[in-house]
């Protein structure tokens, strides 16, 4: 118990400097170009210090990880100060929100709730948080919890998971793959019509389905696409060595090209 108060400590500590750092840059005579910043110019870099944190766990780099949650940190940082800037709350009425949330809703840890397994805990939780959204009563409807800003494949799965919860969802996957073979006639018809706006549309409506698909297959689409980019960068750098460079396979056939990429990826099976 010592020793656990003792971390305590230190983190606190630790916490609290960053904290002191970040007001003394948003302060008089601090870093101009944190002085400026306000809550709509640095959203685009907590998307991008999320992403690299994603990039870091998926290389398994603990180091980098640190740094990178670090990165994340600096934005919560950042934006605790602004609002403390503009008198809205301050980073104290973050953590102290944070850990009330936490202990509402664990209340199979903090009470007497009885929540034995993985399952029973995300039930409770889904229900403690639809009380909490009852009160909020943002919106008049449903989705409108779903935020406007979130990237759009995750904005996807949310609507669809809001909306099964009101039973408007496909039974099972089935329905969905004649769905996106519907979806898919579809947008090859605007494609060969050469309706730009249109082929738009259908090729958003393919996106909205498969993102459906991924749901019912419990799959997230966000880590199944990295996979693929990342399975994409390696062949592409097979071919770029096979070839001797990026500026040779300039030069090849289409053909050459694709027996390129079917040696790269023959090579994937064999190691």
């Amino acid at each position: 118990m010592i020793e656990l108060e003792a971390a305590r400590e230190g983190t606190g500590q630790s916490l609290a400097r960053a904290a002191a750092i970040m007001a003394r840059l948003r302060g008089p005579g601090g870093c101009p170009w944190d002085r400026e910043q306000t809550f709509d110019t640095i959203k685009r870099h907590t998307l991008e210090e999320t992403y690299e944190v994603f990039d870091a766990i998926e290389r398994r780099d603990w180091q980098d990880l640190k740094d990178e949650l670090g990165d994340l940190l600096l934005q919560v940082l950042f934006y605790a100060q602004m609002a403390d800037d503009e008198g809205y709350f301050n980073l104290k009425d973050v953590a102290e929100s944070l850990t009330a949330k936490l202990v509402r809703r664990h209340p199979h840890v903090f009470s007497d709730v009885d929540a034995a397994t993985p399952d029973a805990v995300l039930h409770n939780w889904e229900q403690i948080k639809n009380e909490e959204k009852k009160k909020k009563a943002k919106g008049d409807s449903l989705l409108d919890e779903v935020p406007r800003s979130m990237p759009a494949p995750l904005e996807a799965t949310k609507l669809g998971s809001k909306a099964a919860k009101v039973g408007f969802d496909w039974p099972d996957a089935s329905g969905l793959f004649a769905k996106m073979d519907e979806e898919l006639a579809e947008l090859m018809v605007e494609v060969e019509a050469k309706h730009s706006e249109n082929v738009e549309a259908e090729f958003g409506d393919l996106m909205f389905t498969a993102m459906n698909l991924a749901r019912h297959l419990k799959v997230d689409p966000e880590s199944a696409l990295r996979r693929s980019t990342a399975k994409f960068r390696a062949r592409f750098a097979a071919m770029e060595r096979e070839a001797g460079g990026a500026e040779i396979l300039r030069q090849l056939a289409p053909e050459e090209l694709e027996e390129m990429w079917a040696n790269a990826k023959s090579a994937e099976k064999t190691v």
